[in-house]
């Protein structure tokens, strides 16, 4: 070992030091990579917001919304054993389980039209990103995003993506009527309470 040392310092002390290259040379080897422009995931003119998810949309009858779930592949449903009426807020309820994509979807209806739609989906299947993604690419900026939840909105729907990863769909006009009612009915309640106290 100690040979190989002795030699190699030997033979290094015969090489001439060599100089860096001076800037002339060292340009000669340089080479710049182009930045690749970033294909932004926002369209350039994003589509309506949509009321609509297959065949199943904001404002659908009972019927029609019994009939596409019944052809839907992606839905397990069972008719009305899936159906409940809550006749405290008089809405009808459909809750149903679903197969691949979704695990389970629920519809409120009032006045006989469903004016949410919600869908829990799969996440061994499908991952939140991809989902966020793909309403990125159709539908643009949401108007609003947090760590809970992505939102799209028109002054007529409101569609959000919630975590873990759920698609709702609401039907703004309607949700807002009926907010107002309960608002009404809670402030005639107070009322009635006022009065009766003012009895004693």
């Amino acid at each position: 070992m100690l040979k190989f040392t002795i030699c190699l310092l030997s033979f290094l002390a015969l090489v001439p030091f060599s100089p860096s290259l001076d800037a002339q040379e060292a340009t000669e080897f340089e080479h710049f990579f182009p930045e690749t422009e970033r294909r932004s995931l926002v369209p350039e003119n994003p589509e309506p917001l949509s009321r609509q998810f297959r065949a199943l949309h904001l404002g659908m009858g009972i019927d029609d919304l019994k009939t596409a779930l019944i052809n839907d592949q992606l839905f397990h449903f069972r008719g009305d054993r899936d159906v409940s009426f809550l006749p405290i807020r008089e809405e009808t309820l459909v809750e149903t389980t679903g197969g691949s994509f979704i695990r389970r979807a629920h519809f409120q209806l009032t006045d006989e039209a469903v004016y949410i739609m919600s869908f829990t989906l799969n996440t061994r299947l499908i991952d939140h990103y991809s989902v966020f993604t793909a309403f990125l690419g159709r539908y643009g900026e949401p108007l609003s995003l947090n760590p809970h939840e992505a939102i799209w909105e028109t002054d007529e729907i409101r569609v959000s993506i919630e975590r873990p990863l759920t698609v709702k769909y609401l039907d703004r006009i309607v949700f807002e009527r009926l907010t107002e009612e309960s608002r009404a009915i809670e402030s005639h309640e107070m009322l009635r309470r006022e009065e009766f106290l003012a009895d004693f």
